[in-house]
């Protein structure tokens, strides 16, 4: 087996080892709850504070605008539901993306068992959705448009900013959920317009059970979670100070080196395309060609898109980890992308995608593996049928 290599940073990070070591004395000697008055609890509001600011300066927030959650999952629920309660239930249409991560969607389903009338716009086939689509799906009750910043499947970048202009001029909110683009590309909540934003630690190298919520300041939002009044009072419960920590420092250490991570990762990105292009007859990239995450490439094998699993479970024997999706929809790993079908795959090729995404500790050497290790597993599953060719 080759040197493990992991190439599946879209469905989680490594944590960075500077990460590791700002949360490590909160899970020790500096312990206190952020409300209390004396020594202890000032300690730990402080550092709550200092994770605030560090978060708000990712995306051009005010510290005041930044609630933290336990997840991207529950800031998406945060953002979706809050804004409808908010408004009262009454007479409210909410428009969304058919490629949408399930934290959307299947909160836009719960609202439309409660009442809640939602459109799901359509993409194209590199997976963009046409700002004119949502400004024909527009609606004198729009309240609410939710566009995600990146797809998770196939790293395609949606026009967020004039996604969001368009709501505006309509008087709808923007919320988009950018847990897989935070940190990775620039977002600036201010000149982009967006209202709502959600973000996760686990997709930036921090840990796992930590995610924010940007709420625009002025914006009517209801809480679902009610207790203490902790986070303005729209997310009651004693703070995850540790992970609050924790995520305060990955988004300061995102926002330091992010101009040339993403030019690295673009690097070693684009040498992955082509040379799985010129090396592989039947390989073609799925999503947008250029307006694409910086580390992130979906591709398909014409003709072997049924192997896709076999092709994983090979460079996983040989050591290398990469997914064929979302890790969200792994256990329906046998059923076609809903992304795919989305952009106009049939079920057959729409089961077929392989995702490999970088991060922040890949190396050169590490995919120079990978190219030399993908042909000779491809050439050894079953034959393409001669017909069969990558799509154009």
């Amino acid at each position: 087996m080759a040197e493990r290599i992991y190439f599946d940073n879209s469905a989680t990070t490594p944590l960075d080892p500077r990460v590791t070591e700002a949360m490590l004395p909160f899970l020790g000697v500096t312990f206190g709850n952020p409300s209390s008055l004396h020594w202890a609890g000032r300690e730990a509001k402080q550092a709550v504070d200092d994770a605030r600011a560090q978060v708000a300066a990712l995306c051009n927030a005010n510290p005041s605008e930044i609630i933290f959650t336990a997840s991207g999952t529950e800031a998406d629920n945060l953002a979706l539901i809050g804004v409808v309660e908010g408004q009262g239930w009454q007479d409210i249409h909410v428009i969304t993306s058919a490629v949408e991560h399930p934290a959307i969607l299947q909160t836009t389903r719960y609202l439309e068992r409660h009442g809640i009338a939602v459109t799901y716009l359509p993409v194209m086939s590199d997976g963009i959705v046409e700002p004119e689509a949502l400004r024909a799906a527009l609606r004198p009750n729009t309240k609410l448009v939710s566009i995600m910043a990146a797809n998770n499947v196939v790293g395609t970048l949606q026009p967020i900013g004039e996604l969001a202009q368009i709501a505006h001029e309509h008087g709808a909110l923007f919320h988009t959920d950018a847990v897989q683009a935070v940190g990775k590309i620039p977002l600036d909540v201010r000149a982009k317009q967006i209202d709502l934003l959600s973000l996760s630690a686990h997709k930036l190298n921090g840990p796992k059970g930590i995610g924010a919520l940007f709420v625009r300041k002025g914006v009517a939002l209801a809480p679902f979670v009610h207790g203490g009044g902790q986070e303005r009072g729209l997310r009651s419960a004693t703070e995850n100070v540790a992970g609050i920590v924790a995520l305060g420092r990955a988004a300061e250490i995102a926002h330091a080196e992010m101009s040339a991570e993403a030019s690295r990762l673009v690097g070693l990105r684009d040498r992955i395309i082509e040379t799985i292009s010129a090396t592989l007859s039947n390989a073609y990239l799925i999503g947008h060609r250029y307006r694409r995450l910086p580390g992130h490439v979906c591709l398909g094998l014409a003709g072997q898109e049924g192997e896709a699993i076999k092709l994983l479970l090979a460079l996983d024997q040989a050591g290398i980890a990469i997914s064929t999706g979302s890790a969200c929809s792994a256990n329906h790993a046998s059923e076609p992308s809903y992304i795919l079908l989305a952009m106009g795959f049939d079920p057959i090729r729409a089961r077929g995608s392989l995702r490999v995404t970088l991060g922040r500790f890949n190396t050169d050497a590490e995919v120079d593996c990978f190219l030399q290790v993908l042909p000779r597993i491809v050439a050894d599953l079953r034959p393409i049928s001669t017909h069969l060719l990558a799509p154009a």
